[in-house]
């Protein structure tokens, strides 16, 4: 079920990044480097061991991978290095929480981190997803500002129109590209539709 409030910030976070080309201030105070270097090397003293009960799950986890891996025809083989990789991620999963003995959540969460990885590069290699005309427009848009420009913010129509054009974008596609963007309130035409400028 949409959740109206997660789906309006998300939406302002997306706009507000492509308005200002960086991330928006943060919420929150970052943890201290030092005490956070402390925590790692008191992570690093542990040396999770892996339960004999588990070693049976592991084995059968990894078995059901390679089945499901040959039935999907995936493009990545699972390797005997794909179950020392989760055995790896598992131990390390356990150091986080300062803990001795590896459990089976952290099991789960190495090979579910795998299944991840494996399904981003699967999606890579089967399509790379082309860029809307709409996403394109955007670009050149974006392009004709200044690299970290905080004060030119202002966009001649011409420029916009004569650069789409060099890269095979239709006028009517630039119109409707800036027309979505704002209503997105990421910039504003002025009423002679000579000039873009960023909000």
């Amino acid at each position: 079920m949409p959740d109206r409030v997660h789906d309006l910030r998300l939406a302002q976070h997306i706009t507000y990044v492509h308005q200002h080309n960086n991330h928006p201030p943060k919420q929150f105070q970052p943890l201290d480097m030092k005490l956070m270097r402390r925590y790692i090397a008191a992570c690093k003293t542990k040396q999770p061991l892996i339960p004999e009960e588990l070693n049976e799950y592991i084995s059968g986890a990894y078995v059901e991978m390679r089945k499901e891996a040959r039935n999907n025809n995936e493009m990545l083989f699972t390797s005997p290095r794909t179950l020392l990789g989760i055995v790896r991620l598992a131990t390390a999963l356990a150091r986080l929480r300062m803990a001795d003995v590896v459990e089976k959540d952290d099991i789960n969460e190495a090979m579910r981190l795998m299944e991840m990885s494996k399904d981003s590069l699967n999606a890579e290699e089967r399509q790379k997803k082309p860029q809307s005309v709409t996403d394109q427009v955007y670009a050149v848009i974006r392009s004709l500002l200044p690299p970290g420009s905080h004060q030119t913010k202002v966009i001649k129509m011409a420029d916009i129109e004569e650069l789409a054009a060099s890269k095979g974008l239709r006028p009517q596609q630039v119109h409707d590209c800036i027309d979505t963007y704002e209503r997105l309130n990421v910039w504003q035409l002025d009423t002679a539709k000579t000039k873009l400028t960023f909000v």
